[in-house]
Parts: C-alpha cells; sequence; structure tokens
C-alpha cells in the first residue's frame, strides 16, 4: 500500500506540473518517513555518493557538450543548408535531407528537444518558402527530431543501461537496426509521397551546379559524419568504453568549430553553461529518483508487483504488451527521464524473473517513448516544434503531420517486439 501511494502522489505532482526532482525527493521523504521512519533515510547519503561514482553517466555531460557545440557553432546549420541543396532537386529533397541531419543530430546530441529544435529554426522556413505541405513538414521535423530517443548515443540509452544494469555499448550496439529502419522507412514515406503528390513536397530551384554542390557538402557533411563514426566506432569496436568516446567527442566538436572558424571562447562559455544546465537537471532528478526507489524497495512493493505481472496469463507477452501501453500512456504526461527512474526500476525485476533479454526490453522502452514524443495531445516534440514555428502553422496541423510518422513508429516497434533475432544484434 505504501508504494502504491507513493507512486499516485508523484504522478499526480508531476501532472500538475510540479518539478520533477523535488517532486521524486519531497514525496519520497514525506510517505517514508511516514510509513517506514526516519531512519531509512540513513543509507541516503551512500546512494547519492554511489550517483556521482558512476563512471558510465559521466558519458552524459560530454555527450550534450558535444551536441551543443554543433548547435550553438552553426555547424548543424551548414549540415542542413548543403544537405538540403544535394538532394533539393527532387521531390521531397529538403525533408529527406531534413531527415539524414536529424539522423546525424541524434547521433552527435541525444537530446530530443535540441534536434527538434534546431530543425525548427533551421528547416522549417526553408520548407514552408519552398511551399511544402504544412502538416507534411512538420511532420518531418518533428518525427527527425525524435530519432535522438533510439539512435546512439542516445541520452536516454545511458540512462536505462544505469537503471537496468545493462552495458551501454551493448545497448547503443543493439539500437543501431530499428533506427536505420525508422530513417529508412521515413524516407521511403517522402519518396512516394514526392511521387503521387508532388505537391506536397515540391524539389527546391538549385543555381549551384552539380560539382559546387558536392564540393560544399563534402566540407560540411563529411567531417561532422566522421567524428561521429570515430565517437561510435571506439565504442562498437571495444576501443573505448562509452565514457572515453563521449571525452572523444566533446574534443572532437570543439576541434570542428576552429576547423570552421565558428570558435570563440563567449560561444564556449554559453556552451557549458547550458550543458550545466542540462547535466544538472538530469542529476537532480535521478538523485531524487534515487530517493524515490529507495522508498519503494523497503516498503515491499516491488514484491506486489512482481506477484500482479506473474499471476496474469500469457506469460512475458502479457507483461511485455502491458508494460508498453504504461509507458506508452505515460509518455504523454511525463518526460523520458522521468519514466526511467520512476517507472523502469519497477519493471526490471520482473523482466528479469520472466527471463527477458533486458538489451531488448530496453529498446523497446526507447522505442515507446520516441513514440509517445509525437502523439498528440502532449507529445513534447510537437510543443517543442510550435514553441519554435511561425504563428500561421497551427497546432492542429502538427497533429495531422505526425500521424504517419506515428504509424510507422508503431510498425517498426511492432516488428522489433516480435521479431527480435533480425533487429538485435550485441
Amino acid at each position: 500500500m505504501t508504494g502504491l501511494i507513493l507512486f499516485i502522489v508523484a504522478l499526480l505532482f508531476l501532472f500538475f506540473g510540479y518539478s520533477v526532482a523535488f517532486t521524486f525527493a519531497g514525496v519520497s521523504v514525506l510517505v517514508g518517513v511516514l510509513a517506514l521512519g526516519l531512519d531509512l533515510f540513513s543509507f541516503m547519503p551512500y546512494r547519492i555518493m554511489s550517483v556521482m561514482e558512476n563512471t558510465t553517466l559521466m558519458a552524459i555531460p560530454m555527450f550534450v557538450f558535444m551536441g551543443i557545440v554543433l548547435q550553438k557553432t552553426g555547424l548543424a546549420e551548414r549540415l542542413l543548408e548543403s544537405s538540403a541543396k544535394l538532394f533539393g532537386s527532387i521531390a521531397g529533397g529538403v525533408a529527406i535531407s531534413t531527415i539524414i541531419v536529424g539522423a546525424l543530430l541524434a547521433a552527435s546530441t541525444g537530446v530530443v528537444g535540441a534536434s527538434v529544435v534546431a530543425m525548427g529554426v533551421i528547416s522549417l522556413p526553408v520548407m514552408l518558402k519552398n511551399n511544402y505541405h504544412e502538416p507534411t513538414a512538420a511532420g518531418v521535423i518533428c518525427a527527425s527530431g525524435t530519432l535522438g530517443q533510439i539512435i546512439p548515443p542516445s541520452i536516454i540509452l545511458i540512462i536505462l543501461g544505469d537503471v537496468m544494469g545493462v552495458p551501454v555499448g551493448d545497448l547503443f550496439k543493439a539500437a543501431v537496426l530499428p533506427g536505420m529502419l525508422l530513417i529508412v522507412a521515413y524516407t521511403i514515406y517522402i519518396l512516394v509521397l514526392g511521387k503521387f503528390k508532388p505537391e506536397y513536397c515540391p524539389p527546391m530551384v538549385i543555381t549551384e551546379t552539380k560539382s559546387e554542390l558536392l564540393v560544399q557538402a563534402t566540407k560540411d557533411i563529411i567531417p561532422p559524419l566522421l567524428l561521429i563514426v570515430t565517437v561510435l566506432g571506439s565504442i562498437f569496436t571495444g576501443i573505448a568504453t562509452p565514457t572515453e568516446s563521449s571525452a572523444i567527442g566533446a574534443l572532437g566538436a570543439v576541434v570542428l568549430a576552429v576547423f570552421y572558424r565558428s570558435f570563440s571562447f563567449k560561444k564556449l562559455n554559453d556552451v557549458s553553461k547550458e550543458t550545466v544546465k542540462v547535466t544538472s537537471m538530469i542529476f537532480a532528478v535521478l538523485i531524487g529518483a534515487t530517493a524515490f526507489s529507495m522508498v519503494f524497495s523497503y516498503s515491499g512493493s516491488e514484491y506486489i508487483v512482481e506477484e500482479f505481472f506473474l499471476d496474469l496469463p500469457g506469460d512475458k507477452w502479457t507483461f511485455l504488451l502491458m508494460s508498453m501501453l504504461a509507458i506508452l500512456i505515460l509518455g504523454f504526461f511525463i518526460d523520458f527521464i522521468e519514466i526511467a527512474f520512476l517507472v523502469v526500476p519497477i519493471l526490471v525485476p520482473v523482466a528479469m524473473i520472466l527471463e527477458i533479454d533486458l538489451v531488448w526490453f530496453a529498446i523497446l522502452i526507447s522505442m515507446n517513448l520516441q513514440t509517445s514524443f509525437l502523439t498528440p495531445p502532449f507529445g513534447f516534440s510537437l510543443f517543442y516544434l510550435k514553441g519554435v514555428a511561425p504563428p500561421s502553422l497551427k497546432t492542429t496541423t502538427i497533429y495531422k503531420g505526425v500521424i504517419p510518422f506515428i504509424l510507422m513508429q508503431i510498425m517498426v516497434l511492432a516488428l522489433v517486439l516480435f521479431l527480435p533475432e533480425y533487429f538485435i544484434f550485441t
């Protein structure tokens, strides 16, 4: 009963918009002291210390730093402009370039909000100026931005790796093929749309010659791509851990900024401040969630949850479908970080008892959260885009635009759920 009260009270505070970190910590202290006594929290300093000494989590600030450098120094803008011109002469070319750059940003930032905002500022005006169908333009940006949930080095995969006790490198490897499948699905959809509805995504008028475009694209795309390949390649080949690779990525992003003559100490200061803000938010939530999970665990609620799921008919498939549905619904209302720290620790023990592959389970959760980012009426990506879009772009227009991409995400999620042997490699 204590765990149920704790869970419901925390969710209510989150739904009403209270700070996540203080909600977790405050509710945990209140319920914990009243139900279990003050002595319980004598363990809390040791738990906080273990968070601070966790080398896996050290990768988060460095990957965030890497992504923000690419945005603040204009490297992301160069990527998008060159890609748009390279593919712009075909129907849907700008949309395809947005998908490609969305994937590259996902592989450099790992943060959905940053990717959606960056492409909303850079790509949306280009598509609207080129008379793109407004829902299509909005849908492409929102869907491409959410690729940061699944394409390594996704922040959520790092968090899930820590919460579930799974090597982050294994999660990165397992996420590559599902992520690529989403990119292919989006691209095929745009090509088909350009074929049968060319007025929805008309080609751009390109004034440069093909040789000029190739030279510019090589200059703007190859160096960032090499950085991403170096970072991920060092992880996949076992040369470096994710934490070590994140340090390479952070330094490499600064080197790229110098190479493109976009570096300044003022920009470095701004990037550092932004990185501290994002990282502080994540770790504040993590410490609050540590208190929450401690109270939940010591109240004996874990065993109640286990018994509930284990008594259901259908064994692991019922558990998987129910957990995926619960995460999808919660994703409408609360952020992926809260779900990772609030819900996942409750589900993992059951998954282990049912002998579910935790790497597969983590990928399913990540893809599920990616879908919830897009789903109206509360999908976070929709509001990220609305925040930087011109007033003429209505919220209902964005809702219409994301529906085809939601269906594609659900289709890919279903493939990974029912055919894991073809998509999950570690």
